[in-house]
Parts: structure tokens; sequence; C-alpha cells
């Protein structure tokens, strides 16, 4: 008889404002929260929660009765699974990564838990990136499982290029302050391109969230500002996904060009809402058109250049197309493991 999988999404709720990469962050609950909508949407029962830590797995577990638990990244201690392989014998576990190898080296327990998941048969871990999936790989001689980002498209999103006349740029460079994320030459660039149109800068940044040794970023994008006065650093706590569109819709263009990504949340959310975005090479589902080398300013103005005045909505929809072509080839990965 043909058991029908229940798929059980279990992430850390986050305790405080100031958290690091093992609690749920917004990005990664609604990462979790695209896919679980998606799966049922295709009739596989799926559920999410938040749990406060370990101890909470085995309770959510034995009420929910799933056939597969995806744990969203690296936040339970390996030795768990001695107790809850035993509890559960017949649920299959995943863990989740949402970093890449080069992420990851600033996590000191990554490699160490990784091998550590490794040890026990029900356990599988999957990485959204199908390059760091492959490269595990070969470095563990293990199968990892490969299961990528959904996000849901909206193509009648409606949202108006600004009109470039205006006094103010307002450009939204997302995410947690850490030094990957590549803010303080973006905000360099963004300078540039302002003085060069005689516009004020607004940069729009979240400062809730520091991670990886954040700390010098953000005070040097301070400094940076105070020190160019006729533009403006705008910061802005953690927000709901809603709230967060809310935002995103208020912006003339987003920057991304991180030295490491896998898939960009921040990124689809610009694309889904029709405002540009430039990105690096990292994002690799968006269009090459809008790639800019992460250490070249003039690059990243190039881009911005590109992405605001070079047939706008031609090209930015171009994203938008990527953006959907991605999730489709992911809706079927998702579908067919578990059908």
């Amino acid at each position: 008889m043909k058991t029908e999988k229940k798929v059980l999404f279990i992430l850390k709720k986050r305790q405080s404002s100031h958290t690091g990469y093992a609690s749920v962050s917004s990005g990664l609950l609604n990462s979790a929260r695209f896919v679980s909508d998606m799966l049922n949407k295709n009739g596989i029962e799926s559920n999410l929660v938040e749990v406060q830590d370990n101890n909470c797995i085995d309770r959510e577990v034995s009420k929910y009765r799933p056939t597969h638990v995806v744990i969203e990244a690296l936040w339970v201690v390996p030795s768990k699974f001695e107790v809850l392989t035993k509890l559960h014998p017949n649920v299959q576990w995943i863990i989740r990564l949402h970093s890449d190898i080069s992420f990851l080296a600033n996590e000191g327990i990554a490699i160490e838990w990784i091998y550590e998941y490794l040890k026990y048969d029900n356990v599988k871990i999957s990485a959204n990136d199908w390059e760091t999936n492959f490269n595990f790989e070969l470095l563990t001689n293990k199968e990892f499982v490969y299961l990528p980002n959904y996000y849901p498209v909206g193509f009648f999103n409606i949202n108006h290029p600004k009109p470039f006349f205006r006094k103010v740029l307002n450009v939204g460079c997302f995410g947690a302050v850490r030094p990957l994320k590549n803010q303080l030459i973006q905000a360099v660039a963004a300078i540039d391109f302002a003085d060069t149109y005689k516009k004020k800068l607004r940069f729009h940044i979240n400062t809730q969230r520091i991670e990886g040794r954040g700390e010098p970023v953000l005070k040097n994008l301070r400094e940076l500002f105070e020190n160019n006065t006729r533009h403006e650093l705008v910061e802005h706590g953690w927000l709901s996904h809603n709230e967060f569109i809310d935002l995103v819709q208020r912006m003339d263009i987003g920057l991304q060009v991180s030295f490491s990504e896998t898939f960009n949340i921040v990124s689809a959310d610009f694309v889904n809402n029709n405002i540009p975005v430039v990105t690096s090479n990292e994002v690799d589902w968006v269009n090459p058109v809008f790639y800019a080398n992460p250490s070249k300013v003039e690059s990243i103005v190039s881009r911005m250049k590109r992405a605001l005045f070079s047939s706008v909505f031609k090209l930015n929809f171009l994203n938008k197309i990527s953006l959907w072509y991605y999730s489709f080839k992911s809706e079927r990965i998702w579908t067919k493991y578990f059908s």
C-alpha cells in the first residue's frame, strides 16, 4: 500500500532582534512557507512550524505524524538525531542548507555538524544551491538531495517605473549586515551614481540583524554617510514580508551585488514587484545583463544605469521570466521528490 507523503518544515524561532545564522530570519521563514504552500497546491500535504529549540521537535512530529521532516538551516545539534531517529524510525529527516561553502566558512560548527548528520541513515542533507550540493557530495562521498528555493511569481503585479526626474533616488540594499553581503562598496557606487545625476541618495539597509562579524561593516556605512552629508543612510528593522514588500515598492532600484548567494529572496521580491535590481553573478537566476562585479564601483554604477535607463520595462521583465522559470523547475524537483 502506497503511503501518502506528509511534509513538516521545522524552523527555529527567532529569540531576539540580534540573531545569528541558527535563528529564523524573515527570508528563511518566507522561503519555507513558499515551498510548503506550493506542495499543498500540488496535492502533497505540508505544514510549517516554528519551535523554541531541539527539545520541541519530538512534540511537533508526534502531533503531525509526517513522513518527511525538513529542518531549515543548521540549528539542531547532531546528537539529537540519536534520539529522534529512534522515536520516529519511519521519518525521513532532511537538513536544508541555505548557504554556499564560502558563507558556511564563517559558521564554526558547519562542517563538523554536516559530517555528524551523515552518520544517521534516516538523515539527508540538502543544499538549495546545485553547485554546493555537488561539491559536498564529492567531499563526503554521500548522496545529497538538491531541493532549490521556490518563489510564487505574480505576473500581474503592477508597479510602474519611478520618474527619473525626481530629486531623490531611493536605493534598497537589504538583508542582514555581513561582510559577504558587500554593502559598503554598493553604497559607494550608489553615492557615485547619485552625484553623477545630481540627486540626493537615500540608501536603505536593514540593521536589526548583524551577522558574521558585520559590526565593522555597519560602522563604516554610518561613517560614509556622516561624511557625505548630502546623502542619507536609512536604517530599517526586520519587517514582516508584507511590510517589506511595501518598502520594496517605494524603491527606485535594488542592489544585491554580494560575494556569496544561493538564491537571494530579496532580489526575487524586487523582481516580482517590477523594481529593477542589480546583482552579482552569485544570483544566477537573474538575467546576466544585470550582473555587476562586486569588487568594482564602476561596474556597479554601469549596471545601475542599464537597469534604470535601457528599455527598463523590457529588460526587467526578462528577470521576471527568469525567476518564473527557476521556480517552475524547482516545483517539478520538489513534487518529483515527494511523489
